[in-house]
């Protein structure tokens, strides 16, 4: 790649904004907030790789309900070898001083099955530990890459300044927009080059795509 360090990292970001989609991934700790659907047994799967949960709570009408306490749940993660991301509710648990979770009402548990909740919100940290030597490698590749479909031709020099295009005619200088991205990236079915996408092919997250609050 070249040119100034901004610009460095303005295709850094374009090429982990594609990886993103395409993996399905986060390759460093992430806040997060996860609406997921909870099956019959109480069970939660998350769509990222999951280092810690502070809360959890039912989606009731679209909105989130009463927080439950820690006892009431436990999280597994796939950081842990033979480990599944998720969350497992009614795993225990009551307090006598909550109406509807008292010990003789069948604890949290009870509780949640009143609510008759379809689905949780999960707010924590997600995400690798650290990016994956492969990952880095892939994002330099495609970074690089997408530099180079973005250079403009003769024709495209009097367009306005700070629009790059790639050959399909999208946008990719990435604009400082403060982290303020609200809305998932969608799954992708290739990054653009399958030298990266077969790089990254270990790394493919299919099973769970939905995802809130990046």
């Amino acid at each position: 790649m070249t040119g100034d360090d901004a610009e460095v990292a303005a295709w850094i970001s374009a090429a982990t904004e594609r990886i993103t989609a395409y993996t399905q991934q986060l390759f460093e700790p992430t806040p997060l907030v996860v609406v997921a659907d909870v099956a019959p047994g109480g069970l939660v799967l998350l769509p990222r790789r999951v280092r810690s949960v502070t809360t959890v709570a039912p989606v009731l009408d679209g909105d989130a309900g009463t927080s439950l306490p820690a006892t009431a749940y436990r999280v597994t993660s796939s950081d842990v070898l033979g480990g599944v991301d998720a969350v497992h509710l009614r795993w225990g648990g009551y307090d006598d001083l909550i109406v509807g979770a008292e010990s003789y009402n069948g604890g949290w548990r009870g509780l949640f099955d009143r609510w008759g909740a379809e689905q949780a919100r999960i707010t924590g940290e997600f995400g690798y530990a650290e990016v994956p030597p492969l990952v880095a490698q892939a994002c330099a590749l495609l970074a690089a890459h997408v530099q180079a479909q973005a250079a403009p031709s003769d024709a495209d020099s009097t367009q306005a300044p700070g629009l790059n295009v790639d050959d399909e005619g999208n946008n990719v200088r990435i604009e400082d927009k403060a982290d303020d991205q609200d809305e998932p990236l969608p799954p992708s079915a290739s990054t653009g080059n399958t030298q990266v996408d077969a790089l990254l092919i270990g790394y493919l997250n299919r099973g769970h795509s939905m995802i809130g609050g990046i």
